[in-house]
């Protein structure tokens, strides 16, 4: 996929920065939409469906956060990327970014080689992610990668993009106990910091939304997907 064909939305209530951000991806071969608040830029992401969103977490009408959940509910953008802009200082919980569906932060003000560096780690694993077979076929259910569905007993199951994420690294090593070290690096990328407690709240969500318990819990260790 080649940088004219991906679309990136910016969020933000600061003019100036709509205009820096947006620059620097332009020049980049991006495609840039921008809104001023959350409320217009979930109806842009609605509208144009892109790859990546871009959101400051506070924002008149509809803050980043809620923007973030809304745009979760909705199965036909479960596979865009969504990472915050959070200013140094604001009581911003990370972990609260993550549980809402984030997939990386990025601490304003941020240099443009930089924030360039962030955007193309992001998109190098949404790209890997949809290089891999679409459809993985195990014992009990599905997993859809094109839809970011999981099919189990003919109903299908939405998982957030970081839920799905997280059970499609588990499955493709099955029987293989797994770090949260690896977890980390593969799922959410070795430059965003999460705590042990964002994986073990995803876990448990997978668990629950699929009724499954062949996820196991290494204690110290890490988590290993059982196949039955």
């Amino acid at each position: 996929m080649e940088n004219s064909e991906i679309t990136i939305l910016l969020v933000d209530d600061e003019s100036d920065i709509l205009e820096f951000l947006g620059y620097n991806l332009e020049r980049e071969g991006y495609r840039v939409l921008k809104a001023k608040n959350g409320l217009k830029g979930l109806k842009l992401a609605m509208e144009h469906k892109p790859q990546l969103v871009i959101l400051d977490v506070m924002m008149p009408v509809m803050d980043g956060m809620e923007t973030c959940n809304e745009i979760r509910k909705i199965p036909e953008l479960a596979g865009t990327l969504i990472a915050f802009l959070t200013a140094r200082g604001e009581d911003y919980s990370q972990i609260a970014g993550f549980e809402a569906g984030a997939d990386d932060y990025i601490t304003k003000p941020i240099k443009p080689k930089l924030f360039i560096s962030r955007i193309q780690a992001l998109l190098r694993r949404y790209k890997h992610f949809k290089e891999d077979d679409a459809i993985i076929q195990l014992k009990g259910f599905t997993i859809d990668k094109d839809r970011y569905l999981v099919v189990k007993d003919d109903a299908e199951i939405t998982l957030v993009r970081k839920e799905f994420e997280l059970l499609q690294f588990l499955v493709s090593r099955p029987d293989k106990v797994v770090s949260r070290e690896e977890i980390f690096s593969n799922v959410w990328g070795e430059d965003v910091v999460v705590g042990d407690r964002t994986i073990d709240v995803h876990i448990r969500r997978i668990r629950e939304k699929l009724n499954i318990d062949s996820i196991k819990t290494i204690k110290g260790v890490g988590y290993k997907f059982e196949e039955e």
